[in-house]
């Protein structure tokens, strides 16, 4: 849904690709400790990747489940502002929604 409304809000990027990758971002599992080496490679690809991996974390700002501790909360709050800065060049729209819901999810902790 995020890649759509980027698309609509500037098309200057192939949206096939994009979609593509966003059906097989998940299938790649990516560990907390690996974050930083899958950006620096995120940041070597197509700005179609990129925009994958800001509209799924957008999507999952969600409000963390009621299990989640706050250190979870807050480790998964300062990845997320690690992926604001590393992908911060990769569309406008895209990263101005991630800043918009980084400060959302900041009301969790």
């Amino acid at each position: 849904m995020e890649i759509q409304m980027a698309y609509h809000a500037d098309s200057n990027f192939d949206i096939d690709f994009a979609v593509q990758v966003a059906l097989l971002h998940d299938t790649l599992s990516t560990k907390k400790e690996k974050m930083m080496d899958s950006l620096n490679r995120i940041n070597e690809l197509d700005k179609e990747v990129g925009m994958v991996k800001l509209a799924d974390r957008i999507t999952n700002l969600q409000p963390p489940p009621g299990h989640w501790g706050e250190d979870k909360v807050s480790n998964y709050l300062n990845e997320a502002r690690m992926l604001d800065k590393m992908l911060e060049d990769k569309n406008e729209y895209l990263n101005a929604r991630l800043k918009s819901k980084i400060l959302e999810y900041e009301q969790h902790l």
